[in-house]
């Protein structure tokens, strides 16, 4: 709180000398629109500041929402999207501290060797490179008291959240309880350990697909024991210059990889950022599975609804389906189910084109830049803002996280991929 209060105070500054600027420059659109653009950049440097050394909720707040650029102001997004890579690092005696308390061992009692130094840093805990008869692990370790402070993190940082969406409270607390939930999730690296094993293997059938190898005997609450792979980070390998074959197939490894998770398991990893994957020898590697989100069934038929071919052009049933989810709620006026139909439609029209392909060109630039342009503009609509009510479910956060983040990397990897509806929706399946 104390640390928050540094920032709120720094924030403060920020707007007095914005407002200064602002005076001194006079009224023309480019000085305001610079002045502004100072603040947000200013402001979003010291809550990231903030909340990386933090680390916690802070910062997997700040992970998760860099994921949809959308969802915040550019600058905002420039600097929370350092989350998903690196951190500043946890000292080693406190990696001590962590081993004593889950096996009363040191590190070195139980590896050969143990990276003093950790590989890498992320918001709930970091990695370090281990060997144990001429294996190599991956052992990440959670940061010391990530798990008892994470309500209170995600209370205190929750207003900084508020203010910088623009959203109201009531309107969004079903949401925040969802993320809590998953983030308390995320600290129980048992049960990372038990769904990351499950879906290794439920998924161990996918072309081009590869998953370390886990160790649950040198696992625990707050320690995590994998094999170590040698690999391209994907946002590398997607930025140096592999053929396009090679973006192909590996593109075509990661929709297969999300498309069978989510349509035949229910069970899907929630956490698509660059850091989670690498390329090695050729596959797609998924390294860490710490964010997975259950849908069940019935939710499962109205979410993906919505991309029933049906629904395209016809008012009428697309409406259902949004009361069905509960995007239109019983307050609104038919001026709000209006303009949240034609919204949708859009939308819907938009995202579906993977869909509705065959096979999708993810390197065309005009899809993502219709996405974000789309995004920005309902971002600053204000009769959007103006829309009272909880929304739709709060499943949907991570389900929608889930295919950003894949439409995101895809278009990074700029693949060309093969896309089918699911078959209980392709035309003649009554299912």
């Amino acid at each position: 709180m104390a640390a928050l209060g540094g920032t709120g105070a720094k924030v403060g500054i920020n707007y007095l000398k914005y407002y200064g600027r602002r005076a001194l420059a006079g009224g023309s659109d480019s000085s305001l629109e610079r002045h502004s653009r100072e603040l947000d950049e200013e402001n979003a440097s010291a809550i990231y500041n903030a909340f990386s050394k933090l680390k916690g909720g802070p910062l997997k707040l700040a992970q998760m929402l860099s994921i949809d650029r959308n969802l915040l102001p550019r600058a905002y997004a420039d600097q929370f999207v350092q989350a998903q890579y690196s951190v500043p690092p946890l000292s080693y005696p406190l990696v001590v501290k962590t081993f004593r308390r889950d096996f009363g061992k040191e590190p070195l009692d139980l590896f050969e060797s143990f990276g003093r130094e950790a590989a890498h840093g992320a918001s709930i805990g970091q990695v370090h490179k281990a060997s144990l008869k001429g294996k190599s692990y991956a052992v990440k370790v959670q940061y010391p008291g990530v798990a008892e402070s994470l309500k209170s993190d995600l209370r205190v940082v929750k207003p900084f959240a508020l203010r910088v969406l623009g959203l109201r409270e009531n309107d969004v607390d079903q949401y925040f309880r969802e993320v809590e939930a998953r983030l308390l999730e995320e600290t129980d690296y048992s049960l990372e350990l038990e769904r990351s094993m499950h879906l290794s293997v439920s998924s161990s059938h996918l072309e081009n697909i590869r998953f370390p190898k886990y160790y649950p005997e040198l696992s625990s609450r707050h320690v995590l024991s994998m094999e170590w792979i040698d690999g391209q980070q994907l946002d590398l390998f997607a930025d140096g210059n592999p053929s396009q074959s090679e973006r192909d197939l590996i593109g075509q490894a990661l929709w297969d990889f999300y498309s069978h998770q989510v349509h035949d398991l229910n069970l899907f990893h929630a956490d698509p950022h660059p850091g989670n994957f690498l390329v090695s020898e050729g596959r797609l590697c998924v390294l860490d599975f710490g964010c997975t989100k259950q849908i069940t069934h019935e939710f499962y038929r109205k979410q993906f609804r919505f991309l029933d071919p049906n629904l395209q052009g016809n008012p009428i049933l697309l409406e259902e389906a949004l009361r069905d989810l509960q995007v239109i709620i019983t307050s609104d006026t038919k001026k709000e189910i209006s303009q949240i139909i034609s919204l949708c439609g859009t939308w819907l029209e938009l995202l579906g084109r993977p869909f509705r392909a065959g096979t999708f060109d993810f390197g065309d630039p005009g899809f993502l830049k219709a996405i974000y342009d789309l995004g920005e503009e309902n971002r600053k609509a204000d009769y959007l803002r103006t829309m009272k009510g909880q929304r739709g479910s709060p499943d949907t956060i991570y389900v929608n996280r889930a295919f950003f983040g894949l439409y995101s990397l895809l278009g990074r990897l700029r693949s060309r991929v093969k896309v089918s509806l699911p078959e209980w929706l392709k035309p003649g399946n009554n299912a």
